[in-house]
């Protein structure tokens, strides 16, 4: 008997995205799909939000295995969501996205780790498919074909 046809797929990983611009969170669930498309079961199952507060609120009520965070949010922006997320006891992997400078990426990527958070990176908006995939590799159990990170700052070299 072959023994792929008697395992269970993997288990579906449950993504939040939050980003105050409903084209990027359109955009990011038609990535997620597209990726999909490249496993013969369903990979994702990807819940969206628009507003940084509902978005923690259901953080506690059904927790995602990832969070991928816009930085630059009205009410409550990213930095802020992402202490709360912290202080709330989030366990998933945590993704950052923004399209300020590399500086700012690179801070709130330190900050976020230092209230220990699972840091999968911080990119620049609008994040390539290929680095959404080879960012996502070690959540899905793959290698990361060769993609760096280049805002990834493990371990942290610098003060």
């Amino acid at each position: 008997m072959d023994e792929s046809a008697t395992q269970a797929p993997p288990p579906r990983i449950r993504v939040l995205l939050l980003d105050d611009d409903h084209f990027m969170l359109e955009l990011l669930t038609d990535m997620l799909a597209d990726l999909d498309g490249a496993d013969s079961a369903r990979a994702f199952e990807v819940r969206t939000e628009s507003d940084a507060r509902r978005a923690l609120a259901s953080l506690a009520l059904d927790p995602p295995g990832l969070l991928i965070c816009d930085l630059s949010m009205p009410d409550m922006d990213g930095i802020e969501f992402m202490q709360a997320a912290a202080a709330a006891g989030f366990g998933g992997g945590v993704m950052l996205l923004s399209g300020m400078d590399s500086g700012v990426r690179k801070a709130a990527e330190r900050l976020a780790r230092a209230h220990g958070l699972n840091v999968l990176g911080a990119f620049k908006k609008p994040i390539s498919a290929a680095e959404l995939q080879a960012a996502l590799a070690p959540l899905r159990g793959q290698e990361a074909l060769g993609h760096e990170n280049l805002y990834n700052l493990s371990p942290l070299s610098e003060k």
